[in-house]
């Protein structure tokens, strides 16, 4: 069963300001947006949610240039994800996207719904550990089925008992390595498009039907949002956080973009469906959710990922991480198929803002020709590109809950703060080839 196509339905003039806007022909990379056209009718953002200094000043600046500010469009040309073959223009509507985890809500909620699973039984026994993943290592074969031990396919493993096979679990997904410090995934891929321990999440859900995966992140949902900020949680011998909360000043920035007219996307590094059970708490409903996407068979999650790009279906080699984000926007959202969807695209076939926090979101977060949201969490190549502002239009914004303190040390920039195809570092470049000088970190808390 192949997941319903993203398109958004073309839309009828929201007015000439917001059209000359959306298709200006100038670089993304100006150092200032242009004249904002004034809309006293524009949305504004509340000014009782704080943010870092002058931000909540740009992204109101950004939403004035570019919304339509038209909190009603026609009832005949609503965006959504559409099941016809051909693509549909996007026409004058701006778009918005934001990462997930730690850029909407505090904390992750891959981590929360595989937790909760594994405190419940609820991870269901593969036929072989093998079959999770190509990439997974013998060693990890090993540890995996010495822990958790054997028995039939698809029934649960007894994790809320077994400490051994839940702590291997949570020690691949969160470290790569098992338990006894050996790599738990090895071979070839792209690093800038995937990588193995993300999309093997998803692929631990395979045979669970996708109404059972969402019953299961709703519940993990509601337990994170009723514990008090700071919990802790144990899994096996694990420990990790024990709540999540949605960030006020992202709540109201996402309303208020809706309200102006932008159309909201997630674009997510966990699984959709898991992600789209989060996502309608901000307002974005299923068919603006992007995330890992399972292939389903007989009415069952498999471990199949959805390609993107050209990059056919198969072990998830071309997952929503960075450069893979990219690509997933251009394709779900702007019908743009093949190869191209992996390329950079003219300002008429970008998003207005990104929204991200790390390194995985750093590719479409640049691409944004309207501001570039980043929360410092002191990833090199994000953090490298917001504070060298090479456009003018990065806004970057602390931690809205348990800000990080300054960075020791600078971002190396102009070394290692970019990860190559290989995995190897290297300096972090500007579009016109120049490299990024090491940043001080100016904006923490």
């Amino acid at each position: 069963m192949t997941a319903p196509t993203r398109r958004l339905l073309a839309l009828g003039l929201a007015g000439a300001a917001a059209l000359t806007a959306l298709t200006a022909t100038v670089p993304a990379t100006a150092a200032t947006p242009g004249p904002a056209t004034a809309r006293a009718h524009c949305p504004q953002l509340s000014k009782d949610v704080p943010w870092y200094g002058d931000n909540r000043a740009k992204l109101q600046k950004m939403i004035d240039e570019r919304g339509t500010c038209s909190a009603h469009p026609s009832p005949d040309h609503r965006p959504g994800r559409m099941r016809s073959a051909q693509p549909l223009s996007t026409g004058p509507r701006p778009v918005a996207a934001f990462d997930w985890d730690n850029t909407v809500v505090k904390n992750d909620i891959s981590d929360a719904t595989l937790a909760w699973m594994v405190r419940h039984d609820k991870v269901p026994r593969p036929k072989s550990w093998r079959d999770t993943s190509p990439w997974l290592t013998a060693a990890a074969d090993r540890a995996l089925t010495r822990a958790c031990g054997t028995g039939t396919p698809g029934r649960p493993l007894r994790t809320s008992t077994n400490t051994a096979c839940a702590d291997e679990l949570m020690e691949i997904r969160g470290e790569a390595k098992t338990m006894s410090g050996a790599p738990a995934f090895a071979g070839e891929w792209n690093h800038r498009r995937t990588v193995p321990e993300y999309a093997w999440v998803p692929q631990l859900f395979a045979g669970l039907k996708p109404a059972t995966l969402t019953a299961y992140a709703k519940r993990a949902r509601a337990e994170n949002l009723a514990a008090p900020i700071g919990a802790v949680q144990t899994v096996g011998t694990h420990k990790l956080a024990g709540y999540i909360r949605y960030y006020d000043q992202q709540k109201d920035l996402i309303r208020t973009l809706k309200a102006a007219g932008f159309d909201v996307y997630i674009v997510s590094a966990s699984s959709e469906t898991v992600a789209e059970a989060w996502s309608g708490g901000v307002g974005v409903d299923a068919r603006h959710t992007i995330g890992i996407r399972n292939r389903v068979r007989h009415g069952r999650l498999t471990t199949t990922i959805a390609g993107c790009g050209g990059v056919k279906d198969g072990p998830g080699e071309a997952i929503p991480y960075v450069d893979g984000k990219r690509c997933w926007i251009n394709q779900e959202i702007y019908g743009i198929k093949g190869a191209e969807a992996w390329r950079k695209q003219d300002p008429a076939h970008r998003i207005a803002l990104g929204g991200g926090d790390a390194n995985t979101d750093v590719t479409f977060v640049d691409d944004a020709t309207g501001a570039h949201l980043a929360i410092n969490r002191n990833k090199d190549e994000l953090m490298c590109r917001g504070y060298d502002d090479a456009d003018g239009r990065w806004v970057v914004n602390p931690m809205f809950i348990d800000p990080l303190p300054r960075k020791s040390g600078a971002y190396p920039c102009a070394t290692k703060g970019y990860t190559n195809t290989d995995g190897s570092l290297g300096p972090v470049r500007r579009p016109d080839g120049t490299v990024v000088a090491d940043q001080q970190d100016r904006i923490h808390g």
